[in-house]
């Protein structure tokens, strides 16, 4: 992985895209990404189905651009510290999920998964989308992926 870039720290915007701060550890920055999206997961209070649909749309859009903007700036396009797309995704994949830290855990390790192994058509998605689209992309189907892996889950086990 490229060195974290000094504007991280001192840019807003490369600061959020960069998962404010979690992006820039040297070691599996998508997995700590994805583990500050967990936290800030905890945190958000309880939305109808409504308002969190409105939530992803609105950090997808918002991810787009914060992407794009950083990765044109430090002049990487998929940094792998640029983790708002992981944010997302996870997001994305708690979608409906039932509460509790079983599924917590479970729609990380999903997650994660569909995002490392990158199955079709997440790879060539990965592979053929430019710009803040061509970032947040792949974490985004990733995302859809785990959270139909955990509505089975939710019919079978709950």
């Amino acid at each position: 992985m490229a060195a974290t870039p000094r504007s991280v720290w001192r840019n807003p915007i490369h600061f959020a895209a960069f998962g404010f701060g979690s992006g820039a550890v040297p070691v599996a920055p998508g997995t700590f990404g994805t583990l500050m999206a967990v936290a800030i997961y905890l945190l958000l209070p309880s939305l109808s189905w409504t308002v969190y649909l409105l939530f992803l749309l609105v950090m997808f859009a918002l991810g787009v651009w914060l992407c794009g903007r950083t990765a044109q700036d430090i002049g990487v396009h998929d940094h792998g510290g640029i983790v708002w797309d992981e944010f997302v995704g996870y997001w994305i994949a708690m979608f409906l999920a039932p509460p509790g830290w079983i599924w917590i855990v479970a729609g990380f390790v999903l997650f994660r998964l569909f995002d490392i192994i990158k199955p079709w058509p997440i790879s060539w998605l990965d592979s053929h989308v430019e710009g803040g689209l061509g970032v947040m992309i792949d974490d985004v189907l990733a995302g859809i992926m785990a959270c139909v892996c955990l509505q089975f889950g939710k019919y079978f086990f709950s």
